[in-house]
């Protein structure tokens, strides 16, 4: 026994404290096979919950990314409305309303509907003609990596999705596709816009009239830019006020609207469930480890007992190996989590790793390293220093 150890009884909390949090790492890191396996317990709980709320994360973004990029403070949209998708059209009485609303800087409509464009080989591709006012641009296109938005100026042009550029049948600038039996021009490629569904292709909202076969009045959505001296919710009670039979929501509000609904009717549950079982592997593991850790060493604590150590002593002794399991595998996790969120984005599958859940997983995880040493914690507690001579 070691005369710091043995001088414990009286020295000040502090330095009991510090004593016993250095033997319980080096007990922790004496058995090299069970803190290896109980660290990769604590990686694999990391790397799962953070894939997959990464995963989530970005599933989310991909549906609520038309809301947060179209450029409007307000939209106007079908009643009960709670994604954005092509549905019910709206009357166009709700584009002249609103240009008249007290606080409406520009209303702008907007059309979404399905279309398919036809590949060389006969084959065709499903995709969500967006038709976007030109003169306002409010509704896209973004993220263009190729041509530009001025080209939907030009007849009888759209702006299609890059990474489905092969499925189009070898697409780029200036090829020719038919678009619901018409044909058009690819005059420029955005990058990522894949929702659920088929990808946004863009086009001059009379376009996309001609190429749905709808009325040169259709409107699908108005989007709404707010004048200075107001607000989005002034300017959306207002307009409210004045389409009752209408759904009237401010950006932020529809964005928190699909995300709820995604994570109520269909991400929910599924991604709820993978993450909860990635911490519960960890916490089992962990706990077992823990516990069969003091049951290897129990001459060990004992000693420590009948030497003068408290149950407080060991307490700390077998919470710092907790702390030590929990920040080996957070660190470790989130640098093959975070390096595999970067490896496998693409367009069609972003993982997001948002910067608070970074700082936070080091956080969960130390709490369930501490709440895995309850096991071991009560096996100590009840240990009798007297064994050490039997």
């Amino acid at each position: 026994m070691s005369p710091s150890v043995a001088g414990l009884a009286a020295g000040p909390w502090y330095r009991r404290a510090i004593v016993m949090a250095r033997v319980g790492a080096s007990m922790a890191l004496a058995d090299r096979a069970r803190f290896v396996g109980t660290v990769l317990g604590v990686v694999f709980s990391v790397v799962l919950a953070v894939q997959q709320l990464g995963i989530l994360f970005g599933l989310l973004q991909k549906n609520t990314m038309f809301v947060d990029n179209a450029g409007a403070e307000v939209w106007i949209a079908p009643p009960g409305a709670e994604l954005f998708v092509a549905g019910q059209p709206i009357s166009e009485t709700a584009l002249r309303v609103a240009r008249v609303t007290e606080g409406v800087a520009v209303a702008s409509p907007l059309v979404a509907t399905g279309g398919s464009v036809k590949r060389p080989d006969g084959g065709s591709e499903g995709v969500t003609l967006v038709g976007t006012d030109t003169t306002t641009w409010l509704g896209g296109p973004w993220n263009l990596v190729a041509g530009g938005r001025e080209a939907l100026l030009s007849p009888d042009t759209l702006v299609f999705e890059e990474s489905e550029r092969e499925q189009y049948g070898g697409m780029n600038l200036g090829s020719r596709r038919e678009v619901n039996g018409r044909l058009v021009t690819a005059g420029g490629f955005t990058w990522g816009l894949l929702p659920f569904g088929p990808p946004y292709t863009f086009g001059d909202i009379d376009t996309v009239r001609e190429l749905a076969g709808a009325p040169a009045t259709r409107v699908d959505f108005v989007l709404v830019t707010v004048s200075p001296g107001h607000t989005p919710d002034e300017v959306a009670a207002r307009l409210a006020d004045a389409l009752p039979d209408l759904t009237v929501i401010t950006t932020s509000s529809f964005h928190d609207r699909i995300v709820s609904t995604l994570l109520r009717e269909q991400l929910g549950v599924s991604f709820g469930t993978s993450t909860s079982f990635g911490l519960l592997i960890g916490l089992v593991v962990v706990a077992l480890s823990m516990f069969s850790s003091v049951i290897d060493n129990l001459r060990e604590f004992g000693t420590l007992k009948a030497v003068g150590c408290t149950n407080g002593d060991l307490t700390v002794l077998v919470l710092s190996q907790s702390v030590l399991f929990a920040v080996v595998g957070s660190l470790t996790g989130l640098f093959l989590a975070t390096g595999m969120a970067s490896g496998i984005r693409s367009a069609k599958l972003a993982v997001i790793v948002p910067t608070w859940l970074v700082a936070s997983v080091p956080i969960v995880m130390l709490v369930m390293c501490l709440f895995a040493s309850v096991l071991a914690l009560g096996r100590v507690r009840r240990l009798e220093p007297g064994m050490v001579f039997r």
